[in-house]
């Protein structure tokens, strides 16, 4: 399953705030005027309005990227001393059920 992100290249952004205008619900901006991105997921309602951003930055800082998400990890059930299960996280080097 892929998922669409906002990401800013620190590098080439100068501060202009432009994309903070056009896409208030995932850009915020520092006392300096720079960008500040949550990492969260794109909302499929909001996909036009990022590219609509990303195109309209004039140094091409901003950026929409597909990332691919692992599924959701699968919690096993153990048997404790006294019967009772309780859930235990998958170790890193088990492989998956």
């Amino acid at each position: 399953m892929t998922s669409r992100h906002v990401r800013v290249n620190p590098i080439a952004c100068e501060a202009h705030g432009m994309c903070a205008e056009l896409l208030p619900e995932m850009i915020e901006l520092d006392e300096w005027g720079y960008p500040i991105v949550d990492g969260k997921a794109l909302a499929p309602a909001l996909a036009a309005h990022a590219e609509r951003a990303a195109a309209a930055c004039p140094t091409f800082a901003l950026l929409v990227d597909r990332r691919q998400t692992p599924p959701p990890a699968r919690e096993r059930t153990d048997t404790g001393a006294q019967g009772v299960r309780r859930r235990v996280p998958r170790r890193p080097h088990e492989p998956r059920a």
